[in-house]
């Protein structure tokens, strides 16, 4: 070749980068993908309690990784609605029952809106090394801002609240909820990453220096898949068993589950109906414990709106509670609700001695919004004049439900307090021996919510080393060991009544001493791994942590 003559450059192939355009050929992809979301939202529901498979959650987690994998925020954002519609909209149901579609439905998308946000965020991180590590801490940060988002947050769904049973209940003990989530998240994440690791060792078949690789990373994903239930199982070792009577002086404790005349929103209109069931109840309970049938009990539980006829205000009311208090010997938590201040009511759990009446007291401290108060009531009733079963707003208490009763110091939250963390952790943190969950699940009907909420009992149970007692006004009533198991539970509408000795605990769980600190920790992780998506702070990382792969 001559001097000073020109090398023709090689021609340049150049490699589509993920966040190029789609071609025709990728967009057809799209339906795949929104079918994968779909399917993957409906496993997720399976997990919770109505179909009671814990197992398929991290399956779930997978198909919304796998979705969204390499894609772009916007597609991310579609995925992640699609999964969540799929999920809340049944999960949900049960909340429309009686007051409509409208509600219900709102409240779906409002709560499926968070989990599209998580797609978008999952979405972006999924080009980073790491990426499971950073999918499972994205879903703890997107719980911690569902739980308080806009009056308050609704946490219902949390990934950690369909493992009633299995290996991962017990990391309750160590994280809480949100460290269960975190379990279920990577265990599906790494369920993902195997997946794709075998496909492309599938791909590569041809080419032994390909397949090794892939072959090395998906033995690595599915060794962390069975790794996470194998720590887990671990967990179980030195935390409490089933019984309820190790770990402290006992009490013995009734339940009574006095029934409500019909389901449905009417059963209010039947107040003293209600209030006369559970007095009457009571009343078999001491012919019972008269007759030696029955031991005697140190304290009676009743529910939530066991007397929605003010016992301050109405001396019949008044006089009915005393009666069934100083029939069976014992003092009675009554669930009240109490007139005041003003046109305001209060949730009210009333500790009702069978000499002196009526003492300390604890009112709800998280009333739901548009159920129990409706805020911007002119505003709500534009899209359903259902607001306006509210007639009454609950006004919040401003004290920890830790009351002392029949020598038990009781922690004490009311129907759906029971979801949210830093509620239950108070009542713990004030010395409370044992959890009670006063509850109202007539306004229900005979759906899933009950056996939804007790799962959050059992959860509680574990997380903090405490027996929990529900005690619900139709139903599901139970009595559950500090390792989850239900001792006792009711039937839907019957009347029941439990009594059990119940070990006053002192022990402290490694969740109580740590609190919020694991799922801050967690979120700050996800939060730190989506800033590093960011362009200018990508173009600063080391490619071995910035990378993809």
């Amino acid at each position: 070749m001559p001097a000073g003559a020109s090398v023709p450059a090689a021609p340049r192939t150049e490699r589509r980068s993920p966040a190029e355009p789609d071609t025709p050929r990728r967009r057809r992809r799209w339906p795949w993908r929104t079918a994968l979301a779909l399917l993957g939202g409906l496993a997720l529901l399976l997990a919770f309690p109505g179909f009671d498979r814990p197992a398929l959650a991290p399956l779930g987690v997978a198909a919304l990784a796998l979705a969204v994998r390499g894609r772009r925020a916007r597609s991310g954002l579609w995925l992640g609605l699609v999964f969540g519609l799929a999920f809340f909209v049944p999960l949900l149901s049960w909340t429309g029952v009686y007051v409509g579609s409208f509600p219900w439905l709102a409240l779906a998308l409002w709560e499926a809106l968070h989990l599209a946000l998580l797609g978008a965020a999952t979405a972006v991180t999924s080009r980073l090394r790491w990426w499971p590590l950073w999918t499972a801490a994205l879903w703890v940060a997107d719980e911690a801002l569902r739980g308080r988002l806009v009056l308050g947050g609704f946490p219902w769904g949390r990934l950690g609240l369909s493992q009633t049973r299995g290996p991962l209940l017990s990391l309750a003990a160590y994280g809480g909820v949100p460290l269960v989530s975190f379990a279920v998240a990577l265990t599906g994440a790494l369920l993902a990453a195997a997946a794709l690791a075998l496909a492309r060792a599938w791909r590569s078949s041809s080419d032994a220096d390909e397949r090794r690789p892939a072959l090395r990373g998906a033995a690595l994903a599915v060794a962390g898949v069975l790794v996470v239930p194998l720590v887990g199982g671990l967990a179980w070792l030195p935390l409490p068993g089933s019984s309820l009577t190790d770990g402290g002086p006992t009490r013995t404790v009734a339940v009574v589950q006095g029934n409500v005349p019909r389901a449905g929103l009417e059963f209010n209109a039947q107040r003293r109906a209600v209030l006369d069931n559970h007095v009457q109840q009571t009343m078999r309970l001491a012919a019972d414990v008269r007759s030696g049938k029955q031991a005697q009990p140190d304290l009676v539980v009743w529910p939530e709106n066991s007397s929605d006829i003010d016992p301050y205000l109405n001396d019949d009311a008044n006089g009915e509670i005393s009666r069934a208090a100083r029939a069976v010997g014992a003092p009675i938590l009554v669930g009240a609700i109490v007139e005041g201040p003003g046109d305001h009511i209060r949730n009210t759990g009333i500790v009702w001695d069978p000499d002196t009446g009526p003492g300390q007291t604890y009112v709800k401290r998280h009333p739901v919004p548009l159920a129990e108060y409706v805020p911007a009531r002119s505003f709500f009733r534009f899209f359903s004049k259902q607001v306006d079963l509210v007639r009454h707003d609950q006004v919040a208490g401003d004290r920890v439900g830790t009351l002392d009763i029949g020598g038990a110091r009781v922690g004490d939250v009311i129907c759906f307090e029971v979801v949210y963390d830093s509620l239950v952790q108070d009542v713990v943190d004030a010395g409370a021996g044992m959890i009670v969950v006063q509850t109202n699940n007539a306004t229900f009907g005979f759906t899933d919510e009950s056996a939804q909420q007790l799962a959050m009992s059992r959860l509680r149970a574990v997380e903090f080393g405490r027996t929990v007692v529900i005690a619900a006004t139709s139903g599901i009533s139970a009595v559950v060991a500090p390792d989850g198991s239900v001792v006792r539970s009711s039937s839907l509408f019957t009347p029941a009544t439990f009594v059990e000795d119940i070990a006053q605990r002192h022990s402290t769980t490694v969740a109580q001493r740590l609190g919020a600190v694991p799922e801050w920790v967690l979120t700050a992780v996800g939060v730190a791994a989506l800033v590093g998506c960011l362009p200018p702070v990508r173009r600063r990382l080391p490619r071995r942590i910035g990378g993809t792969r």
